[in-house]
């Protein structure tokens, strides 16, 4: 609620969205609700008594007055500002990398590469390389340790042109101790096609440490048999799609709904009738109204926004003891007390002496002493039917259980058919 200081009137301001709001510093369209009088931004030409309802204004405002309306519309615009753009949920089918794979070798170790004797790999190829520079080491006895076995794998981005270059990650394949300062040699890339699209060179970052003493005591820091070569490969082939000659496109749902994907469907109707069809949960067909590319129209569609639906899941990670609840999860009725019951045995040995004079050896008898102790104070909680995430986390902090005894409360709670969500367990 602001207050205007020439006028003296008291008014709401709301920022309206969609194309009121494309260019503010230009204009910008704001709703004023006064308690008497309607008025210009700025002015103290009042508009007339706000007897029916809502006065939409578009006006050059001031930078103050925008400044407000930009804090306060969070709170005041509700669902209308709520809500994730289309392409940050979906994926355009066809639209996505590639995997390459290639084989080479690094050399210029300095001793830790591959030993070649137990390495055949790496053998051959150095032979087999040397051969077709002209060099003949069959019945050579080759020992060095600078050269290693390595494959190289690379993503070839969607639309990428001939020519462009991509980070590639090298791997040593033997027991090659480090690739830090090896030069990879000219090593094809081809996909799952067996195609070659592109061809990787150039010297390997391992962005690791590794040292050694004479007496085998040794310290490494990350991984040193493994590295990237930034921009290492050049592209040498197209995929050769083209997204301009198809007449429809589908979007893929990242987390398939049928909600989601109707109310995607429905947003990109009401702005371009009989464009998009729900196939399913996951698939959203579009075709582009006519005369428009299908480039326009998915950059049309991209930007627009839709409230993404899920259901209610749990996902628990016992290893590191985290828990992850969505807000849909709701349980029903149950009651809820947890406790730890602790048993100690401790074993105490005592010497068994005999009396002066007679007969028998001095020995150790065993005591066993067996202690059972069950923390006090957790109190019974209730849940009712229908409680909430928050009720659920606030229950279960009123008890002070751990992460860990959280896990088997909502497992418990799940197996007592009581809670109304899937649980994951990674």
């Amino acid at each position: 609620m602001l207050r205007d200081r020439i006028s003296g009137h008291s008014f709401a301001v709301w920022l309206m969205p969609g194309n009121f709001c494309r260019d503010l510093t230009a204009r910008t369209s704001i709703l004023l609700i006064s308690f008497n009088k309607a008025f210009w931004p700025g002015s103290r030409t009042p508009l007339g008594e706000l007897r029916t309802g809502w006065s939409f204004m578009q006006r050059p405002i001031s930078s103050a007055i925008l400044a407000l309306a930009l804090a306060f519309a969070p709170l005041l615009g509700g669902e209308a500002l709520a809500g994730s753009r289309i392409k940050d949920i979906v994926e355009v089918e066809g639209v996505r990398e590639n995997a390459l794979v290639g084989y080479g070798l690094v050399v210029g170790l300095n001793g830790t590469g591959d030993n070649l004797r137990n390495t055949p790999q790496a053998r051959q190829s150095q032979e087999a390389m040397l051969e077709r520079l002209g060099v003949n080491i069959r019945d050579a006895n080759l020992n060095s340790k600078n050269v290693a076995a390595v494959m190289v794998t690379a993503k070839l981005p969607p639309f990428a042109a001939a020519g462009t270059p991509i980070d590639v990650t090298v791997s040593s394949m033997g027991d090659a101790k480090s690739l830090m300062g090896g030069t990879l040699l000219v090593t094809t890339l081809m996909g799952a096609d067996g195609q070659a699209y592109a061809v990787a060179q150039g010297t390997v970052q391992t962005g690791s440490i590794s040292a050694s003493g004479a007496s085998g005591s040794s310290v490494t820091k990350g991984v040193p048999t493994a590295g990237r070569i930034a921009g290492g490969a050049v592209i040498e082939r197209e995929l050769g799609f083209r997204m301009a000659d198809m007449g429809q496109v589908r979007l893929t749902l990242r987390n398939p709904d049928f909600t989601t994907a109707r109310r995607i469907a429905d947003v990109i109707n009401a702005k371009y009738p009989g464009t998009a069809y729900a196939d399913n949960p996951t698939i959203v067909t579009l075709r582009p109204p006519q005369g428009a590319s299908i480039m326009a129209f998915v950059t049309a569609v991209e930007g627009m926004v839709v409230e993404p639906d899920y259901g209610a899941k749990v996902v628990i990670d016992e290893v590191a003891g985290v828990i992850v609840m969505g807000e849909n999860v709701k349980i029903s009725t149950v009651a809820i007390a947890q406790g730890n019951l602790t048993i100690s045995v401790q074993e105490t040995p005592a010497v068994s002496q005999l009396a002066p004079f007679s007969r028998g050896q001095t020995t150790t008898v065993p005591q066993s002493s067996v202690d059972v102790e069950e923390e006090k104070g957790r109190r019974l909680i209730t849940l009712k039917s229908g409680a909430s995430l928050s009720s659920l986390v606030a229950g279960l902090n009123a008890l002070g259980v751990t992460p860990r005894d959280m896990i088997s409360i909502l497992q418990a709670i799940k197996a007592a058919g009581a809670l109304q969500a899937d649980i994951e367990v990674m």
